[in-house]
């Protein structure tokens, strides 16, 4: 009654091959789930910076009077404008960092006076696609809405 005294240890083909199949199983479940939120991530980000930048544009206006012209931009939060309309009483950095893209890494859109709101300032993102217009993660993200 001699047996092989070497024993066998390690899986079997069929059991790493079932392995896999449950494992694909699970990311073809779990990914849709996961890829689908990404969008939305992106969107409320967009949506706090634009929220973020606009307390920094209301506290431009309490100090001069106004908001940046378009020409100056969203730059005049972080360094004083050289070029007309001159601040009056600017007192910046009304921001702690630069500027940041939006999460598609394109710069905010900014107007002022705005198309949207001629009284103020329009502030955007064109979202995922980078166009104006657009639905779902396409759609552009504003101040106003």
């Amino acid at each position: 009654m001699r047996r092989n005294e070497r024993t066998e240890c390690g899986f079997t083909l069929i059991e790493i091959m079932v392995v896999i199949l449950v494992l694909g199983m699970l990311a073809a479940l779990v990914a849709p789930n996961v890829f689908r939120n990404v969008g939305s991530a992106k969107e409320a980000a967009a949506r706090s910076q634009i929220e973020l930048l606009g307390a920094a544009l209301d506290g431009y206006r309490l100090d001069n009077d106004m908001y940046p012209a378009t020409e100056q931009g969203l730059e005049a939060l972080r360094r004083e404008p050289l070029s007309e309309p001159r601040p009056r009483n600017w007192r910046g950095p009304y921001l702690r960092k630069e500027v940041p893209l939006d999460p598609w890494n394109r710069p905010y859109m900014f107007r002022s006076p705005g198309v949207a709101n001629p009284w103020s300032y329009d502030l955007l993102s064109y979202g995922r696609d980078g166009r104006e217009g657009g639905e779902g993660e396409d759609a552009d993200i504003t101040s106003w809405q």
